[in-house]
C-alpha cells in the first residue's frame, strides 16, 4: 500500500500538466496578439525583418507596439527605443521578484532575464514551492518566446493580407489571460488584494491625464500595502 500521494512533480523532468495547460492557453494568446503585432507594422510600412528582429532582440510585446507605434507616426529611432524602454521598466520589479528561481550560473541568469515578462512571473509566483516556481519559469518562458517570435514572423510575411486587425478584438486577449491567472492569488492573499486595488485605482486615475502605459508603471505604488493588514503592528522580540 502506498503512503505517499503522487504529485505531477514527484517525477523528475515530468511537467506539470496543469501549468502545461495554463501555458498553452497563454501562448494561444500571446500567438494571436504576436500575429496582430507582425502585420501591423508591415502594413504600416516597415520591412518584415524590423518586427522580426526586434521581436527576437526585445522581445516585450507592449513595449514593441509602442515603439512601432511612434515609428509609424513619423517619429525617429531614439524617440522609439526611449518610449519602449519607458514602457519596459516595470520588468525590474519583475525581475527581482523571480531572480531566486532562474537559476544560479551566468548563462541561466542571461537567458532567464530575457524571459521574464508579465505572463512567466505570474505563472512563477502562482506555485506553492522553489521547484515548481523554476519550473514554471522555464516552461512558461521558453514556450512563449517560441510561439511570440513565429507568430510575429508569419503576422510580418502576412502583411496587410489580415486586413485591421483591430477588428478581431486581439487587444482584449492578453488582458483576458493575465487576470485569469492572478484570480487565485487575489482570492487567497489579503495582501495581494489590497496591492491590486490601489494599484489599479491608481492606474484609472492617471489614465486620461499621462501618455499610455505611464499608469502601468505607477500601479506598481499599490506594492507598498502589499502584506500590510489594516493596523498591522510589529510584536517588539522579547
Amino acid at each position: 500500500m502506498r503512503s505517499v500521494q503522487r504529485t505531477p512533480w514527484s517525477r523528475p523532468g515530468r511537467p506539470d500538466p496543469g501549468l502545461l495547460r495554463d501555458v498553452a492557453l497563454v501562448c494561444l494568446a500571446g500567438g494571436v496578439v504576436g500575429v496582430s503585432f507582425g502585420a501591423i507594422a508591415v502594413a504600416g510600412g516597415l520591412p518584415v525583418w524590423v518586427p522580426v528582429v526586434m521581436s527576437l532582440v526585445v522581445y516585450a510585446g507592449s513595449a514593441q507596439f509602442s515603439a512601432v507605434g511612434v515609428l509609424l507616426a513619423g517619429g525617429g529611432p531614439v524617440a522609439a527605443a526611449a518610449t519602449g524602454l519607458l514602457l519596459n521598466t516595470r520588468t525590474a520589479a519583475f525581475s527581482l521578484a523571480v531572480a531566486e528561481h532562474i537559476g544560479r550560473s551566468r548563462l541561466a541568469r542571461l537567458v532567464g532575464a530575457h524571459l521574464v515578462t508579465d505572463e512567466t512571473v505570474a505563472f512563477t509566483l502562482a506555485q506553492r514551492d522553489p521547484a515548481r516556481r523554476r519550473a514554471a519559469f522555464w516552461v512558461s518562458g521558453v514556450g512563449l518566446f517560441a510561439v511570440w517570435n513565429a507568430c510575429v514572423a508569419a503576422g510580418a510575411l502576412a502583411g496587410g493580407a489580415l486586413g485591421d486587425t483591430a477588428r478581431y478584438g486581439l487587444d482584449a486577449a492578453f488582458p483576458a489571460v493575465l487576470a485569469a491567472l492572478v484570480l487565485p492569488a487575489l482570492r487567497e492573499d489579503a495582501g495581494v488584494r489590497r496591492a491590486a486595488l490601489a494599484g489599479a485605482a491608481l492606474a484609472l486615475a492617471l489614465t486620461p491625464a499621462v501618455p499610455a502605459g505611464v499608469p502601468v508603471l505607477a500601479a506598481l505604488a499599490g506594492l507598498a500595502l502589499h502584506g500590510r493588514a489594516p493596523g498591522e503592528r510589529k510584536e517588539p522580540q522579547s
